[in-house]
């Protein structure tokens, strides 16, 4: 999943899972620290503000909305709001987020990157 997409479905997903009596605080905490960081980037724009917590009430009007805001303020190149969105889609949805063993989100440039179990480099030279 592509970071905005993923951001967008933390988004839901905490919104949904807080206004429940059975979710946690570590849940809700995480929701709202993902929307804390997000308002954050959205400062110099009410605009973007107001789309966020319309996002909350009204997920599918606001989603397309909400996804163009975000790719204008570079979310998916912010590795704090990445980092709680996946703890809160972890918390929220554990039987998804298990379901897919790597998330690897590389930003930047890379060069040789290896992901997976039992990987190995071998380096002969003559």
């Amino acid at each position: 999943m592509e970071p905005i997409s993923m951001i967008i479905a933390a988004l839901g997903a905490g919104a949904i899972a807080a206004t429940k009596d059975t979710a946690g605080t570590a849940v809700k905490d995480a929701y709202q620290g993902l929307k804390t960081l997000i308002k954050k980037k959205f400062e110099s724009e009410p605009k973007a503000q107001m789309v966020l917590e319309e996002h909350e009430t009204d997920p599918e009007t606001y989603e397309a909305p909400l996804k163009k805001k975000l790719a204008e303020a570079g979310a998916e190149k912010d590795a704090e709001i990445i980092k709680l969105a996946q703890e809160l889609l972890k918390q929220v949805k554990p039987e998804e987020s298990g379901a897919g063993k790597y998330n690897t989100v590389f930003q930047g440039e890379v060069k040789g990157a290896q992901v997976g179990d039992r990987n190995k480099q071998e380096n002969t030279f003559s």
